[in-house]
């Protein structure tokens, strides 16, 4: 499936991040992605911009002009379409690699990807991500821990992935047929599809604590509003991509367990919100939210309710 061992030489690489009307986010994160790919022979970086029209094109350019830098326009709308052009732009190379436009990678952390791929039988390789912020945050988002990220030791499988820090072996991808399915190209979890069909065909994924990359949180997001309107949207679009993958009498098994555990997750984390107003402990008010709005998505996306968090006016 790969080549064996060492570092990334002999290696085909594209690094593909996705852009939409994010100029100043894209225009500081493109010094550190054109560093980590002229550091690494064989590696070039994509820029997908989804806009309607190439919005992306003359931060692109003052790039591209001495760097392995392509800039492609995608101009049907969501993420799903957006990472689907990235896969078929980059289909002669034998890994791609998925970042975010606001985000910016670690030292070594192209490399820590790549040697992670070479030491695992996997379809892919998730990294770290570690969360910064332009300011000081609300007591109450800290208690709740809602930007608290996900760890693990390097070589542990995980079952879903997102694309934030990414590495997928394309020879899987090609041989599977594997897309991100535009359906939730609007809603988000698309990623999390994507990862359970591979899973579906034996496909494993794996993470790598080396590969770092930090998450540029700005003002407008590090609020109580976005953090509760995210985590009900993580908890709809999860059940439903668990819905999507099954089929037949299985989709209404599905559908009932992901009813029950949203169900569950509700009661419970509005009964810790409720105890933590009355006793004035703010850590069980903002995680029993965070538990509730969890919980809400997933009943609601185990009956089919569609929240669209990428909805385009």
């Amino acid at each position: 499936m790969r080549p064996p061992g060492g570092g990334p030489e002999n290696l085909r690489i594209s690094v593909v991040t996705l852009t939409f009307r994010r100029p100043d986010d894209l225009a500081a994160a493109l010094p550190t992605l054109v560093d980590a790919v002229q550091a690494t022979p064989g590696a070039e970086l994509l820029v997908i911009d989804n806009d309607t029209v190439p919005s992306a094109r003359a931060t692109v350019e003052e790039w591209s002009q001495a760097h392995p830098v392509r800039n492609v326009h995608e101009p049907r709308p969501g993420i799903a379409a957006a990472r689907n052009r990235g896969l078929a732009e980059a289909a002669a190379s034998d890994v791609v690699v998925f970042i975010d436009d606001d985000e910016r990678p670690g030292d070594g952390w192209l490399d820590a990807l790549v040697a992670t791929y070479r030491r695992f039988e996997c379809v892919g390789v998730a990294g770290r991500v570690v969360s910064e912020f332009t300011g000081p945050l609300d007591p109450w988002l800290v208690a709740g821990g809602w930007f608290d990220r996900l760890d693990h030791p390097t070589g542990t499988v995980v079952p879903v992935v997102a694309t934030n820090n990414l590495l997928l072996d394309m020879s899987s991808v090609r041989s599977w047929s594997l897309r991100f399915d535009e359906e939730f190209g609007l809603t988000g979890g698309s990623d999390t599809v994507f990862a359970l069909e591979a899973g579906r065909r034996g496909g494993t994924f794996v993470w790598c604590s080396e590969a770092a990359v930090v998450d540029v949180v700005p003002a407008a997001r590090a609020t109580r509003r976005w953090v509760v309107r995210r985590a009900l949207r993580s908890g709809n679009s999860g059940a439903r991509a668990q819905v999507h993958v099954t089929h037949g009498r299985e989709r209404l098994a599905a559908r009932a367990t992901f009813a029950a555990k949203g169900l569950a997750r509700l009661v419970a984390g509005s009964a810790r919100a409720a105890f933590g107003t009355v006793t004035r402990n703010l850590g069980a008010r903002s995680r029993g939210t965070r538990t509730a709005a969890r919980g809400a998505g997933m009943l609601l996306g185990a009956v089919g309710y569609v929240h669209s968090e990428y909805a385009r006016r």
